[in-house]
């Protein structure tokens, strides 16, 4: 039996110009995506990238694997359908903020509640780019655009809250930039069978930049993220002095030393910990990224195979055309 080829990035490459506005996060991760995917150990004919309408919706174009390029909103409910017709195949949904929060945000929640085995990446760059720089579900309140020149008065989604409330079984969080953080984000919401939403902070150079630029920025980045980790105190900071701790059921930012506090009053992050991961995507600085919560339950299309299993034990194959002549049809003389 020959051995299967090892893959590299270039291997997920495509002849394709990858156009998106210069500076651009997609770029980003996009490469990282073609990083990731050969460490998988999945072949490309088995890997499929499902995407909506919007900036983000051209990467199947790129990848070579693949790809369905859908219509707006609606590219969970093509992958659901994919997902129970071909179980083996690895789905992958890109989506934006506008895409997936707006006219998609019901189909969206419902992916999520059914828990099949997909991975749904929304790329959050507060802004709708590809329609010229409308606010989008995701802008912060007073946000002035060409749909908002006085400021948005929409209060914005929070994807992170938002997910874990649709009953999400896996949430996280990265950076376009962070090109280590992200990687192991897209291996660990790959590893999870069940629904993996992945909320990526995404630069739009042209009509939202510097949106992320305090996560990103090295001069402040760590007083200012909070990098989740299972089982270790939540510590941030560039002399790993600040912490998060609980206090009467909310979150507190303390400094280690201050008012006697020590590393033992700091919480530990806990996965599998629903109503802590809540509080978590509430937290604005710092800005936690990483793995907000995690929970194995039933998997969509086991559950609803299983159940076409147990009727073809119980009644066979059945046959479309007595179906369709049975006694259930009637004539219109």
């Amino acid at each position: 039996m020959t051995a299967p080829v090892a893959l590299t990035k270039k291997d997920f490459e495509t002849a394709n110009d990858v156009r998106w506005c210069p500076g651009c996060g997609d770029y980003a991760i996009l490469a990282n995506m073609q990083r990731t995917l050969p460490d998988l150990g999945i072949p490309r004919e088995q890997t499929v990238f499902i995407s909506g309408i919007g900036c983000s919706s051209r990467f199947p174009y790129y990848m070579n694997t693949y790809g369905f390029h859908t219509i707006h909103g609606r590219a969970p409910t093509i992958a659901t359908g994919l997902k129970l017709s071909r179980p083996e195949l690895s789905v992958w949904i890109i989506t934006g903020d506008g895409d997936a929060l707006s006219i998609g945000g019901n189909h969206l929640i419902h992916l999520l509640r059914r828990n099949p085995n997909v991975q749904l990446l929304l790329f959050n760059n507060r802004i709708y780019g590809l329609t010229k720089g409308q606010f989008s579900p995701t802008s912060e309140i007073g946000k002035k655009t060409k749909s908002s020149p006085m400021g948005t008065v929409d209060a914005p989604f929070n994807p992170i809250q938002l997910t874990l409330g649709a009953g999400a079984s896996f949430v996280a969080r990265s950076v376009d930039i962070e090109a280590k953080h992200l990687q192991d984000m897209l291996k660990r919401a790959h590893g999870h069978r069940g629904a993996s939403f992945v909320e990526i902070l995404q630069n739009c150079p042209i009509f939202n930049d510097g949106a992320f630029d305090a996560v990103t920025d090295k001069a402040t980045k760590a007083d200012i993220v909070l990098q989740l980790e299972h089982g270790k105190p939540m510590l941030y900071g560039k002399e790993r002095n600040k912490g998060i701790r609980l206090v009467n059921g909310t979150l507190d930012v303390v400094t280690l030393g201050e008012n006697g506090v020590t590393e033992t009053d700091i919480l530990v992050h806990d996965e599998a910990n629903l109503s802590q991961a809540f509080l978590l995507g509430g937290l604005h600085l710092p800005v936690p990224v990483g793995v907000f919560y995690r929970v194995e339950r039933p998997v969509y299309e086991d559950l609803l195979n299983g159940q076409v299993a147990e009727a073809k034990e119980k009644k066979g194959d059945g046959d479309l055309q007595q179906l369709v002549n049975g006694a259930s049809t009637w004539t219109v003389p």
